[in-house]
């Protein structure tokens, strides 16, 4: 086993410094020397055959059982040295990769009754584990980092007034919030530009935390909740806002997505579309996310996004790519996990803690290695909606900060 190990990820690790020591106690490097030094230990053969077998899948499996550890730099460290090599994947893994695209169709097969049970598995979880890394407002999406020494909570204030201000919202709008979390760009859009907001989640756990916060801040006539697909809400709707929920939508279900939000959105209306998104073309979700953190999940590539936008009959008026916000909040999020490792601990075991430092890990270094990204698409479903050039942007955005200087106390409810 020590000698197929030695050659395979010699094969793969052609950057870094990266060393390795085998359960049997041999020890090799790999990688050029360059950089922090980073050293990992099989503890088991078991776990060394199955990182060879199914290196995708396995690795955060043995790092999440206990059997693959770091004993020098961090899991980070060490995912930041193997999702940067030449070749994205070991040429070995290749074939299993090529099976899980021809059967991603199967596995993003998202019908209402599969969505809500997919968000029951990850949203639903103890309401206290997110406040140990999110931001006083709980959001749980990429931060819009206008200056590179923004704190997280400033960063996700930016995100919401940011696509606020695309959205061109007026006193009394009506608007839909499509995957609206704990409520907090909801409530945001309902303080600060006297909209009527309809958020819709299938979390059973998001949805009392929305509607105790709308009760706090005053806000419940104006920003109601619902536990509701987006397939079964009522419209017409003025503007429509969905973030970081497509990336649950799955692939075969894009064109019903939009053909839904344009049936929901008026003739003068205007949507705004934040998602993660992929730089090289459509692929598979990666198996260890889709079996332990988003079944169901599936980070689009804009390639397959357009084609349903089209069809639908909807006018795209801006994309924006965002790159290396989500990287940013990724990392702030992981400092924050780790900062506070021991109360997830004690909220579920040693086990779920190595997990969730595993997914803020890789998912920090897909963004930061391997050229993910997010996208904000703007779209109406007729020409002369929003201003032809990009200034009002950022006139929106300072009116947006006039009304956020006198705004009410922030909320409690979500504080960490």
């Amino acid at each position: 086993m020590d000698r197929l190990l030695r050659y395979f990820l010699k094969q793969f690790i052609r950057r870094g410094a990266m060393t390795f020591t085998t359960a049997s106690g041999a020890r090799f490097d790999c990688g050029d020397g360059t950089g922090e030094p980073v050293a990992v230990r099989f503890l088991t053969t078991d776990a060394e055959r199955r990182v060879l077998l199914n290196p995708e899948l396995a690795l955060g499996e043995v790092f999440t059982d206990g059997t693959f550890v770091v004993e020098q730099g961090s899991i980070a460290a060490a995912l930041a040295i193997l999702m940067d090599q030449p070749e994205i994947l070991p040429r070995w893994a290749k074939l299993q990769s090529w099976v899980r695209y021809l059967v991603r169709h199967a596995q993003q097969f998202n019908p209402p009754s599969r969505s809500k049970n997919n968000v029951a598995r990850h949203y639903d979880l103890d309401g206290r584990l997110y406040s140990l890394f999110l931001d006083s407002d709980k959001q749980y999406s990429c931060a819009y980092f206008e200056t590179p020494d923004a704190t997280l909570d400033e960063a996700q204030l930016a995100k919401k007034r940011h696509l606020a201000a695309k959205l061109l919202i007026g006193r009394g709008d009506r608007v839909l919030d499509i995957g609206s979390g704990w409520g907090g760009l909801s409530l945001y859009l309902a303080e600060m530009t006297g909209a009527n907001v309809t958020g819709v989640t299938l979390s059973t756990e998001q949805l009392q935390v929305s509607n105790a916060r709308a009760a706090e801040k005053n806000l419940a006539r104006s920003a109601k909740f619902f536990l509701e697909d987006y397939r079964d809400v009522s419209g017409p709707f003025d503007r429509i806002v969905s973030v970081g929920m497509f990336e649950h939508v799955g692939v075969d279900f894009y064109e019903k997505y939009f053909r839904r939000c344009a049936e929901l959105l008026t003739d003068d209306g205007v949507m705004m579309l934040h998602s993660i998104g992929r730089s090289e073309g459509p692929d598979a979700t990666n198996p260890w996310i889709a079996k332990y953190i988003f079944p169901g999940g599936y980070i689009p590539a804009l390639s397959e996004v357009m084609p349903a936008i089209e069809r639908a009959g909807l006018l795209v008026c801006d994309i924006e790519i965002l790159r290396l916000h989500y990287a940013e909040t990724l990392k702030a999020w992981r400092e924050r996990f780790m900062a506070r490792r021991e109360e997830a601990v004690q909220l579920y075991d040693e086990r779920f803690a190595r997990m969730w430092e595993f997914y803020l890990a890789c998912s920090e270094m897909s963004f930061r290695k391997q050229n993910m990204m997010n996208f904000q698409i703007q779209l109406a479903k007729r020409q002369g909606v929003v201003p032809m050039t990009r200034d009002y942007i950022g006139h929106e955005e300072a009116k947006l900060r006039g009304v956020e200087r006198g705004s009410r106390p922030r909320l409690q409810i979500a504080g960490e």
